[in-house]
């Protein structure tokens, strides 16, 4: 029996993210094995010249063709993934190389399908080929990427959207449940689905599913606004209006409104909702606390508000989330 195969161009340059570059082919690589030998995906390293790109990791990969080689062949999926650099005050920032850009536009016309992988959207976006769309990116640049292309609907919740050909991906580790996505759409769910096994991976984290950690950051360049975040976590089990956290930090409650838009990009109160989530969340993975016991040690009041909250932040219901993430003994 013949296999069919599909040519995955992966791009590569130096800095690149290493999971961004290994974990999609991981998965690909099961495909062939799981269908046996009836389908699968030719997977190739592109870079400007064959020489060692060294990642973000430390590890050099040798890429397989240079990006004028395979320019002349016809690409099934591009796959772009990301770089960031992250500055003393542990604030990201996405990275673009003009040439990779100019690299990526031109293979993205010879491509069926074209995959960013995390912060590869940010290449994909500066190439033009995001104009007019709804992306996402890792939590931690959308609002770069937002404020670096206006034209784009940028929105941080999901773990992967796809837009036609055109597919975005969150976290790294959400490039996984993009490439399984990408499997399923090619083979079918059936195929995607022993691959998952094979992977020990929830089938299937649906698109429109929350990356799961709740940004708390960006850190605050303030001494004030981390007093109120410590302030928030010592007292998390209380009301915590904004008229409370306006007293404690001695400033009018429109002026606290202010200085969270400023420092957090989120009002006081999405911000204390965030904190709750982020704490019911690691409860729910790695204790057995009922849901009114997280609801009392993390503040919620009812647990109607819990799963509001979870709904809200995460599109999911705490049980759910639990049977998913569950880490703990038990």
């Amino acid at each position: 029996m013949s296999t069919v195969e599909r040519l995955v161009v992966v791009v590569l340059f130096e800095g690149v993210d290493l999971l961004d570059v290994t974990g999609p082919p991981e998965v690909f690589s099961l495909v062939q094995r799981e269908t046996d030998g009836a389908a699968g995906y030719h997977v190739v390293l592109a870079a400007e010249t064959l020489d060692p790109v060294a990642t973000s990791a430390g590890v050099r990969i040798l890429p397989d063709v240079t990006f004028r080689e395979v320019s002349a062949r016809s690409i099934d999926t591009l796959l772009v993934p990301g770089s960031v650099e992250v500055d003393s005050q542990r604030r990201v920032r996405a990275l673009t190389d003009a040439s990779v850009v100019g690299r990526v536009r031109t293979l993205a016309g010879r491509s069926r399908r074209v995959t960013s992988v995390c912060v590869g959207a940010h290449i994909l976006a500066a190439a033009g080929l995001l104009d007019g769309k709804r992306a996402t990116t890792h939590w931690s640049t959308a609002q770069q990427l937002a404020a670096d292309h206006p034209e784009i609907e940028v929105d941080a919740e999901p773990i992967f959207i796809r837009e036609g050909d055109l597919w975005t991906g969150a976290g790294i580790s959400a490039c996984l449940d993009l490439s399984l996505a990408l499997v399923a759409d090619d083979f079918g769910e059936t195929v995607a689905l022993r691959v998952a096994r094979q992977l020990v991976m929830y089938l299937k984290r649906p698109s429109g599913q929350s990356q799961f950690s709740v940004p708390l950051e960006p850190v605050s360049t303030t001494r004030r606004i981390e007093d109120l975040r410590h302030h928030i976590m010592r007292n998390i089990t209380e009301q915590l209006t904004v008229a409370d956290l306006a007293a404690f930090a001695h400033v009018g409650e429109r002026q606290l409104t202010r200085i969270f838009k400023a420092e957090l990009g989120t009002t006081p109160s999405a911000y204390i909702e965030s904190a709750r989530v982020e704490m019911a969340r690691n409860q729910l993975e790695s204790t057995d606390a009922t849901l009114e016991r997280i609801v009392s040690t993390c503040g919620f009041g009812t647990t109607d508000t819990l799963i509001r909250a979870f709904r809200r932040k995460l599109n999911t219901t705490p049980t759910e989330y639990r049977l998913r993430f569950r880490t703990g003994p038990g």
